[in-house]
Formats: structure tokens, sequence, C-alpha cells
């Protein structure tokens, strides 16, 4: 997608994204989590780069909202670290939806997600990328992880 596509479509659809990121913080704030609009279009930015650098496309709504709700109760995500953990783990997702050769839905692996990042990563961005993502995708691919079950007869 070239720039100018995308600027097309932040035109038309752009405003309206924004607007639910941002509505987000209703939600996140008795957690002590809030975005300003610098922030969301911080995000938004690095959603446009995510999505260019791994070759995908986004049909319907942004992953980036349901990514902030289902992390915003971390106990490793404080005010001070907000917007840049939401940026890494919004990467990470666009990633390992390739990496797992889109076997996964977005709600799947998100739930993978949050449930290493707060349990045995305990924050550690790296320890889940590199890991934990990993290897699980690695089992995916390998078809370990999809109902293979000729073994089992």
């Amino acid at each position: 997608m070239d720039d100018n596509m995308f600027l097309s479509m932040m035109a038309d659809g752009g405003k309206h994204l924004l607007q639910k990121v941002l509505d987000c913080t209703q939600y996140t704030e008795k957690f002590g989590l809030r975005l300003s609009q610098e922030d969301a279009s911080l995000l938004l930015e690095g959603r446009k780069n995510n999505l260019k650098e791994q070759e995908r496309i986004e049909f319907g709504e942004s992953i980036l909202p349901k990514l902030i709700f289902t992390f915003c109760d971390s106990p490793y995500i404080h005010q001070d670290n907000y917007v840049e953990t939401i940026g890494a783990l919004q990467e990470i997702f666009y990633l390992y939806k390739n990496e797992s050769l889109d076997e996964l839905t977005d709600d799947e692996l998100l739930a993978y997600m949050k449930e290493h990042f707060d349990g045995d990563c305990q924050g550690s961005l790296e320890f889940l990328e590199e890991t934990c993502l990993e290897e699980f995708c690695r089992e995916i691919r390998g078809g370990s992880l999809l109902g293979d079950d000729e073994d089992d007869e």
C-alpha cells in the first residue's frame, strides 16, 4: 500500500479510528492509563508502519482498541510505559499473525500474548516475542497445535 492510498484511507476512516482509540481511555483510566491525542496518533502511525512492514491489510476495525482493552489491566503496564508498551505489543501482534500463518484468530493470539506477558514473561516484551511466541508459532507451523491427530490413532 503506498502512502497516498493510506492517506486517502486515513482521511476517510482515520478520524473515526483516532476517536475509537481515544475512547478507550474511558475504560483504561480505572487502571491509571490515559492516551492523549498525540499518543493515539503515534500508535496509529506505528500501526501504519507495522502493517506496511508485515505486508498486511486490516479490514474492518483495527486491532489497536482490542489490544488496549486486553492489556490495560496488566500489572506490568503503567502510565510511564503505556504508549511504548502498547506500540511494541502491536508490532509483535502483526509479526506473529504472519509467523502463525494466520492459523490463530486475533482473539486467540491476544489471549496467548496476554497470558504469557503477565505470566512467565513478567512484562518482558523481549521474552514474549523471542521465546514464548517464537516457540508457539514454531509448533503451529509444525502442525502440532492444529489438530494434527494422526499420531493419536
